[in-house]
C-alpha cells in the first residue's frame, strides 16, 4: 500500500471514531527565545480558566522545564516519567493557579529534546486520551524550529506565534512560520505582538511581517489576534513566581490578555480540513 493510501485508510478510520468533543487544541510558540511565551500561556490559562474554562496546559518544551518556574510550583514528576512508563499523564498532572492543570517538563534532560517517532505518537495518544475532560489543551513549545516545536504546531488545531518589535523576533518567527508551512503544510498561524508601547505599534509590527509573508508564501494565512502592552508588572511578577493576573489584576497587561482571552472565548475551534480530526493522528501521519 502506497504512503497516500495509507494517509487515506488512516483518514477513514480517524473519521469513524471521531468524538464531538469541543476540545480547541493551540501551540502557542516564538522564533526565538526572549519574548515572553511562556508568561503569555500562563497568563492566558489563568483568564481562561477564570472564566469557567478547564485548562490543560503542556510544557512542550521538553528538556527544559519553564512554566511551573514562572508559577512557583514544583512537580515530583514529568514527561519523562510518563514516555519511560514509570507514570501515567494522569499522575504527574499538578494544579496552578485558578485550578490550571499543568503537564510538566523534564529538567535538564537532553533526551527528551528530540523524541523518536514512536515516542510522540504514545504521548500524543495519552493526551487525546485524558483531554476530553478539557476544554482548552495549550502546548507551551520551545522557541525555535527543532523537530519538537514543529511535532506540536503541527499537532494542534490552531497555531499562536509571539513576536516582539525586536528584528530578530520577526525574522525568526518568520523562519518558524516557513518551515512549518513548506516542511510541514501549516497554512494557517494567528499573531500576538508582545511588550509593545501602543496598539498602533502592535498594528505597524504585523503588517511588517505580513508584507513579507505575502510577498514570499502566498499561500498562507496570518491573522492578528492581538497585542500586549509593556508593563514593569511582568517583570514583578515573575519574581513573584505568580501569575501578573492574579498579582496586578488592573494593570495594562492584565487588561490586554483579558481581551485576548474574551476574543478567544468568542470563536469556535477551527473546522477546516483535517482540523476535525483528533489532534494526534493529524501530527501522526503529517510529520513522521
Amino acid at each position: 500500500m502506497s504512503s497516500s493510501d495509507q494517509a487515506s485508510t488512516l483518514r477513514k478510520i480517524v473519521n469513524q471514531n471521531m468524538n464531538d468533543s469541543a476540545l480547541r487544541v493551540l501551540a502557542v510558540s516564538s522564533g526565538k527565545g526572549g519574548v515572553g511565551k511562556t508568561n503569555v500561556v500562563a497568563n492566558l490559562s489563568y483568564a481562561l480558566s477564570k472564566r469557567g474554562k478547564r485548562v490543560l496546559v503542556v510544557d512542550a518544551d521538553l528538556g527544559l522545564n519553564n512554566i511551573d518556574i514562572l508559577l512557583g510550583l514544583t512537580p515530583k514528576y514529568h514527561i519523562g516519567h510518563v514516555l519511560s512508563g514509570e507514570k501515567s499523564v494522569e499522575e504527574i498532572i499538578v494544579k496552578g493557579p485558578a485550578d490550571i492543570s499543568l503537564l510538566p517538563a523534564g529538567d535538564g534532560l537532553q533526551e527528551l529534546t528530540q523524541l523518536e517517532s514512536e515516542k510522540k505518537v504514545f504521548l500524543m495518544d495519552e493526551l487525546d486520551r485524558v483531554s476530553r475532560k478539557y476544554d482548552f489543551l495549550i502546548f507551551d513549545t520551545g522557541a525555535g524550529i527543532s523537530a519538537n516545536v514543529t511535532y506540536f504546531c503541527s499537532a494542534a488545531h490552531e497555531i499562536i506565534l509571539i513576536a516582539t518589535t525586536e528584528p530578530t523576533s520577526l525574522t525568526d518567527v518568520y523562519a518558524l512560520i516557513k518551515v512549518l508551512y513548506l516542511k510541514h503544510a501549516q497554512k494557517h498561524f494567528r499573531m500576538i505582538i508582545n511588550s509593545v508601547d501602543s496598539e498602533r505599534e502592535a498594528h505597524g509590527v504585523f503588517r511588517n511581517l505580513s508584507a513579507v509573508t505575502d510577498k514570499f508564501l502566498r499561500n498562507i494565512s496570518v491573522e492578528y489576534l492581538g497585542y500586549i502592552l509593556s508593563d514593569p508588572n511582568v517583570a514583578k511578577a515573575v519574581r513573584q513566581q505568580k501569575a501578573v493576573l492574579e498579582l496586578y489584576p488592573y494593570s495594562k497587561v492584565s487588561q490586554c490578555i483579558n481581551a485576548l482571552s474574551d476574543k478567544i472565548m468568542r470563536e469556535k475551534r477551527l473546522e477546516s480540513g483535517e482540523g476535525d480530526q483528533p489532534f494526534f493522528w493529524r501530527s501522526a501521519f503529517q510529520i513522521q
